[in-house]
């Protein structure tokens, strides 16, 4: 994950207010019940010693919600003095709680790990003509086994720019071959029109998957023109399309085994790449170290443990950590430290380490 979208809110000074909503199921009485959980929220902030403007900044934006279910949605805001830095969707088990924080740096550590546990993926229903194109990003399973969690969703419609038939006159007609091929021409054509606007539209979402489906000859011949990089991470759904709810939940599952691969494969390619650069001296372990590699600007990658060690709701050491990799244009992923996200009794590490680009006198 690159961190280059936090950077504003991860570098911006401090002291700051971080508070993250759960999700609810939506009713009737979602504002009313809104308008509660935030007054206890903001009771236990003025208590930490939170500032009257950046809890107005919050405030506001949370007025803003239309009545309605929006009001029921998780979401994660990060206010100072000078107003809201962050307002995104945040998505966790109904149960999980509010979480509220006033502290030098923003603690986006719970909002970072539903950020490396999602998969962002392109999706397009193709036919001869034209496609219906989605971006998805699809959060983890909850531990009932219950579906994919759709974070986020946005849809809409290309159609290819040619006027021809598509469809071919029945074979035997020497007459035909010339529509045949202006048929052929059509189906290219159209085909080329929806790779390039898949093309576009990824370069702005970066997916980590391009999922191809509708009739075969649609999909296989838009595949067929996707560049080096989108054929690469692109899978032709066998099951299910849009023509009805059936064929809409056959392609929701495949696309869901999918994104549950992907998913499944990035834990040991990221613990295999952290001990690597341990065993080459090439990594430090514990927020504050990993904070003074990305000062030097050391730091390729920070690395959070993906058993999060603050699961009680206190907050974590890993904003100052994060704040400096930005800095320095890390990423950051998910791994398994082992002991090395624990330390020696009294040492906070907070589950965080990194892998270096060079390595770094030790502390």
């Amino acid at each position: 994950m690159d961190l280059t979208g936090l950077r504003r809110v991860l570098e911006h000074p401090g002291p700051m207010a971080t508070v993250y909503l759960e999700s609810r199921p939506p009713g009737e009485d979602s504002g009313d019940q809104s308008r509660l959980r935030w007054q206890a929220v903001r009771e236990e902030l003025e208590r930490a010693g939170a500032t009257a403007p950046a809890l107005d900044a919050i405030e506001t934006a949370l007025r803003q919600d239309p009545v309605g279910e929006i009001q029921a949605d998780g979401r994660v805001l990060v206010a100072a003095d000078d107003g809201v830095l962050l307002d995104a969707p945040w998505d966790a088990s109904i149960g999980t709680g509010d979480f509220a924080y006033w502290s030098d740096a923003a603690q986006l550590d719970r909002f970072v790990r539903e950020a490396l546990t999602s998969v962002r993926a392109l999706v397009a229903i193709a036919t001869q003509k034209g496609a219906r194109v989605r971006q998805e990003v699809l959060g983890e399973q909850q531990p009932e086994g219950t579906a994919e969690q759709e974070l986020s969703s946005a849809s809409h419609t290309v159609a290819g720019t040619s006027t021809a038939r598509v469809h071919k006159p029945r074979e035997g007609y020497m007459s035909h071959k010339q529509i045949q091929r202006r048929a052929d021409e059509a189906v290219h054509r159209n085909a080329v029109d929806i790779a390039d606007h898949l093309t576009r539209t990824a370069d702005r979402f970066h997916p980590e998957m391009l999922v191809l489906a509708g009739p075969v000859e649609g999909r296989t011949a838009v595949h067929g023109e996707l560049p080096e990089h989108l054929a690469r991470i692109c899978v032709e759904a066998d099951r299910g399309g849009d023509q009805d709810s059936g064929a809409e939940a056959a392609l929701s599952a495949q696309i869901d085994e999918v994104a549950n691969g992907l998913r499944e494969n990035r834990l040991p390619a990221n613990t295999e790449d952290y001990n690597l650069a341990k065993s080459r001296g090439l990594a430090v372990q514990g927020a504050a170290d990993v904070a003074a590699a990305a000062r030097q600007g050391a730091v390729r990658s920070v690395v959070l443990s993906h058993d999060s060690p603050n699961s009680d709701g206190t907050a974590g050491p890993t904003g100052e950590a994060l704040a400096a990799a930005s800095a320095c244009g890390a990423d950051v992923m998910l791994a398994d430290l082992g002991t090395d996200g624990a330390g020696p009794s009294g040492d906070e590490r907070g589950g965080v380490a990194a892998v270096l680009r060079f390595a770094v006198p030790a502390p």
